[in-house]
């Protein structure tokens, strides 16, 4: 994906953050917004950004939308507007339409007017607060399916010096590390040989029981 083309269209808050950083990653981004403010101030930070009215079918097709493979809807203040850019997107070719939904309800009228991917950034960042908000040790979670995660904690001081063939935690939680950071590094599928060490974060995906278990 890196080097694409990607128009993200509403730069509140979320909008803007994504913009940003797929730009940090290398993608050119064509930012767009109905506010002036908005725009201003995230020109200096993408490598275009446009004042027009995303639901209007001609305005997007000037703006050279057709020529996009990645849309981005970010709209958040109306579900109607999001819905209406998300059709026109469509209409004009966009192949892969991402949009952001505030409700069950605009997700499912985003999926059937063509969006291809549909994200629930409040529920998300909930389900991940309720996993970590009372649990010093968990640093964030991430659902993978009902009743399944990936969750990256900081071990345990039990934990520390001890190989991860020690802790088993494969064979007594059926929890799976899958990759443990350590500073900068970041270490991938570890072996059963890798010791823990202090300061060390452990990501581990299984059922969420296990994981509370773990806790």
């Amino acid at each position: 994906m890196a080097g694409e083309q990607v128009m993200v269209i509403g730069l509140g808050r979320f909008g803007s953050a994504v913009a940003r950083e797929l730009e940090r990653l290398g993608h050119q981004v064509l930012a767009i917004d109905q506010g002036e403010q908005q725009v201003n101030d995230i020109a200096p930070h993408v490598t275009h950004a446009l004042q027009l009215d995303a639901a209007d079918e001609a305005a997007l097709r000037s703006a050279g939308a057709s020529d996009f493979d990645t849309a981005i809807v970010a709209i958040s203040s109306d579900a109607e507007p999001s819905i209406f850019a998300t059709m026109v997107l469509k209409r004009l070719g966009v192949a892969n339409v991402i949009a952001k939904a505030g409700s069950l309800l605009h997700g499912e009228i985003l999926a059937r007017v063509g969006a291809d991917r549909v994200v629930f950034p409040e529920r998300e960042t909930g389900l991940r607060l309720a996993h970590s908000f009372n649990v010093p040790n968990v640093i964030d979670y991430l659902d993978v399916a009902p009743s399944f995660g990936i969750e990256k904690i900081r071990p345990p001081s039990s934990f520390v010096g001890r190989t991860l063939g020690e802790l088993d935690l494969k064979e007594r939680l059926g929890l799976t590390p899958v990759a443990v950071r350590r500073g900068k590094q970041v270490i991938v599928n570890p072996t059963r040989a890798e010791r823990i060490g202090e300061g060390d974060e452990l990501i581990l995906i299984g059922r969420d029981d296990k994981l509370e278990q773990l806790r």
